[in-house]
């Protein structure tokens, strides 16, 4: 039986561990951390997730989807808060399709509870790793409180130990390794809203709330105790910045301006905002991701943004791809490693260029009335030729259909779209005939 060694046991690494011991090898996790189930998470320190098509395509493999259902709340679309207090609710793609909120910590309890129950799989907590001999295989550990020192050799080892990898520093060692890491201009800081009398929703339960303010914003996810993970986005410098708001009079004065809808619902705002550590953003971009036998997935070799909701997702679609690649060479893994490097880095590199536009699109557009315009243009022209238009929304959170790919389509569809926008009372003309033909040709054209 081939061993496998997990170094990670945060979502990817949970995933993929249980998912290799279903294929029948035997399976070791080392996390870094305490056991996150022993640990108290409430729903404000653990930034929620949006789960959507790909990460359910991954769950599937291990059977996990019913445990998963049961702890998140579906979002079927935006819905926008303006300064002046209107609402806006925007679908997310076609009737019935949502994107999930779950936080992390209890889908990350699920799916170790699985591995370690169902697929018997070894999992280790607080345990560090400090060394990898790619040679050999051979990972080694430190105890984070007795200093005990351990040595691990396996016949594979993953590194899915997040964007500050361990096992990704090991590699930057060796010869030829490329390796990016790009902090960009905003950080982020949560809030968390309470829920109301009796565990109600203060605010629509079934939507991601955005405050949207131009260079900056405010989103909201649901939680399943009534209460909303809040995150503020906003820039470290300037007029509207992080460091703007020094003083308590400055923290509440800047939500009583720009959010007065989600001021009037939050008590103790400052001290809630205080109370949360304000955070950075990062992106991670490296190559190659393997060495030997031991191999990088989900933020350890490709950490994005958070701004498409697609981090998590991409992570368990790395798992998903290594599956097909499993059956399709038959376990040989001179095959698998190679494969899967040449086919993921690709897409890797483009869901990270997707998530800095989408976060310039909510921020930005989702309240401009051109940006909308463009929308219902779209989701009719989808209605009526799914085969021939896909917004770019959907075709990375409800398709599987290539990042690299949706990437490439979403330029030339921008380009289509720059000039429909341009016709003559286009405003009054959107749904015509007229627009659908010159659409569908520059389609056909391209």
């Amino acid at each position: 039986m081939k061993t496998a060694l997990v170094v990670g046991g945060g979502l990817v690494g949970s995933l993929l561990a249980a998912n290799l011991a279903r294929h029948g090898y035997k399976v070791t996790v080392y996390e870094r951390r305490p056991d996150i189930r022993k640990a108290e998470i409430s729903a404000g320190k653990s930034i929620n997730l949006a789960l959507s098509t790909r990460g359910w395509n991954a769950l599937d493999l291990i059977g996990v989807r019913p445990e998963v259902e049961a702890i998140a709340i579906p979002m079927y679309g935006r819905q926008v808060h303006f300064q002046n207090g209107d609402q806006s609710f925007q679908p997310y793609g076609k009737e019935g399709q949502a994107i999930y909120s779950v936080s992390r910590g209890d889908l990350n309890a699920t799916l170790l509870e699985k591995a370690e129950k169902q697929y018997s799989v070894d999992v280790f907590f607080e345990w560090k790793c400090v060394d990898v001999n790619f040679d050999q295989s051979i990972a080694h550990f430190v105890h984070q409180s007795s200093g005990e020192q351990r040595e691990v050799q396996a016949d594979l080892i993953f590194g899915t130990d997040g964007a500050f990898s361990s096992v990704r520093a090991e590699m930057q060692k060796t010869r030829r390794f490329n390796y990016q890491q790009e902090y960009i201009p905003h950080g982020y800081r949560e809030l968390l809203l309470p829920a109301g009398p009796n565990g109600s929703f203060l605010m629509e339960k079934k939507a991601l709330h955005i405050w949207p303010r131009g260079g900056y914003m405010l989103i909201a996810l649901p939680n399943a105790d009534g209460s909303f993970t809040c995150t503020l986005f906003m820039p470290y410098e300037g007029k509207y910045s992080f460091g703007a708001l020094q003083t308590d009079v400055e923290i509440d004065a800047f939500f009583t301006d720009v959010f007065p809808d989600f001021r009037a619902l939050m008590p103790d705002l400052v001290a809630n905002y205080r109370h949360h550590p304000l955070s950075d953003l990062v992106i991670i971009r490296c190559y190659p991701w393997l060495r030997n036998h031991t191999v990088l997935l989900g933020d350890a070799s490709h950490a994005i943004v958070p701004f498409y909701g697609q981090g998590m997702n991409s992570g368990f679609e790395d798992c998903a791809v290594m599956d097909q690649l499993i059956e399709q060479h038959n376990h040989n893994w001179e095959a698998i490693l190679p494969g899967f490097q040449e086919l993921r880095k690709p897409d890797a590199d483009a869901i990270a260029a997707l998530a800095m536009r989408n976060y310039i699109e909510m921020r930005d557009l989702v309240a401009d009335p051109e940006f909308l315009l463009r929308k219902k243009i779209e989701n009719r022209i989808y209605e009526k030729h799914p085969e021939k238009w896909m917004p770019l929304y959907s075709q990375v959170t409800f398709s599987h259909i290539r990042y690299s790919e949706a990437l490439s389509t979403g330029k030339r569809q921008d380009e289509i779209m720059s000039k429909i926008l341009k016709i003559n009372d286009i405003e009054n003309k959107w749904d015509s005939v007229e627009v659908e033909n010159a659409i569908l040709s520059s389609v056909l054209s391209k």
